[in-house]
């Protein structure tokens, strides 16, 4: 079963500035555990304070790692379903 394109985030361009209007997105999708966290931890690191991540994912132990990495480490972190597909909304603390 293909899996729907998911388009890139949308930017807005201010002069020589470029500012993300949506989250960074990580597309996890047949990955299993642990590359889903591995995946979303170096992501994370790379972004600043406050920064909003979207992790895509099918393996359901993803359900639990990702919430518990997040609550381990203060980020904030919501999950809806969408078929099979598991999106995590995440915002670094």
């Amino acid at each position: 079963m293909p899996w729907p394109s998911i388009p890139p985030p949308a930017t807005a361009s201010i002069g020589s500035w470029l500012l993300a209007t949506e989250p960074e997105l990580i597309d996890a999708r047949g990955l299993k555990c642990p590359l889903p966290v591995l995946r979303m931890e170096k992501r994370l690191d790379s972004l600043p304070s406050g920064a909003a991540l979207t992790v895509l994912a099918t393996d359901p132990m993803a359900k639990v790692d990702i919430p518990l990495y997040c609550r381990q480490h203060g980020h904030n972190c919501t999950l809806t379903t969408e078929g099979d597909v598991l999106r995590f909304s995440i915002l670094k603390s």
